[in-house]
């Protein structure tokens, strides 16, 4: 069984590559990429996939029998043409089944609800594909958190809107894994998974920094208002808006949910004290 991963340059792309190689599927791993170029270093055949070019990507895929649709970067709109393109090729390239990295949050009432509509609407494109298909709704990366340390120190704090609402946070790797038994275990086909690890709070992740890295960090709970202003500041508009959306969501609860990760992997997600004591 061949099995293709789109966006196999990017952090998530390139963890499920190692992982499906790792776990010896018994076909070969392609992956796909916008720069091919860029995959260098990586042991695994690489070919172009454009996900705004549908006949580049339909000629990638031919040969292929499962692929995995990691979700774009571009706006709304944009990317539910982009992600159709990467299904309508499977489609017609003959490929089996379509696995898609989708993603938790709020689906009105936030500015990051759009781009959570826009996912939903691809689930829904999946789902009407003809195809067997899986769908993995991906928590929020702690690892970004880890890499702002030296920031988070300079500032001695933990700013944002979330307020006391919990976060289904994950990992790269753990990520990785539960797609690597999506992509290769029929049992999953037809399921939707929320794929996080324990919830936590914004004052318990900063007492996790502090223990790890012996700061003194605390957290203050801004309004949306005045932490969106903040994020336009430093990231720029399009950015900036979506970073305030998805901890308006999570102070709204939206990312406080049951999560399916045993279910998608046959084991528990990584505990953060695992974790944590990992680095």
């Amino acid at each position: 069984m061949s099995i293709a991963v789109t966006a196999v340059t990017g952090h998530l792309g390139e963890e499920i590559a190692k992982a499906l190689s790792g776990m010896n599927s018994g076909g070969p791993v392609i992956g796909l990429a916008r720069t091919p170029e860029k995959a260098k270093g990586m042991d695994i055949e690489v070919r172009a996939g454009d996900y705004n070019d549908r006949e580049q990507l339909e000629r990638s895929l031919s040969g292929v029998d499962t692929v995995l649709l990691v979700s774009g970067m571009a706006a709304p709109d944009d990317r539910i043409q982009q992600h159709r393109n990467v299904i309508n090729a499977a489609a017609s390239a003959g490929v089996k089944k379509i696995v898609y990295t989708s993603i938790q949050g709020a689906g009105k009432g936030t500015d990051f609800s759009p781009i959570v509509q826009s996912n939903r609407q691809t689930e829904a494109d999946i789902r009407a594909s003809g195809l067997a298909w899986a769908i993995g709704r991906n928590g929020i990366y702690i690892e970004p958190d880890v890499e702002y340390i030296e920031t988070y120190k300079a500032r001695g704090e933990i700013a944002n809107c979330a307020d006391d609402g919990k976060c289904g946070y994950t990992t790269r790797p753990e990520l990785a894994y539960a797609y690597a038994c999506m992509l290769t275990d029929p049992k999953h086909d037809g399921q939707t998974y929320n794929l996080h690890g324990e919830l936590l709070t914004q004052a318990q992740l900063v007492e996790y920094l502090n223990r790890t890295f012996g700061t003194q960090l605390q957290y203050r709970s801004m309004s949306v208002a005045e932490y969106r202003e903040e994020r336009i500041a430093e990231l720029g508009e399009f950015i900036g808006t979506v970073i305030a959306g998805i901890y308006e969501g999570i102070r709204n609860g939206a990312l406080d949910r049951a999560g399916d990760y045993q279910a998608a992997t046959g084991r528990p997600h990584q505990s953060w004290d695992d974790y944590f004591r990992s680095l």
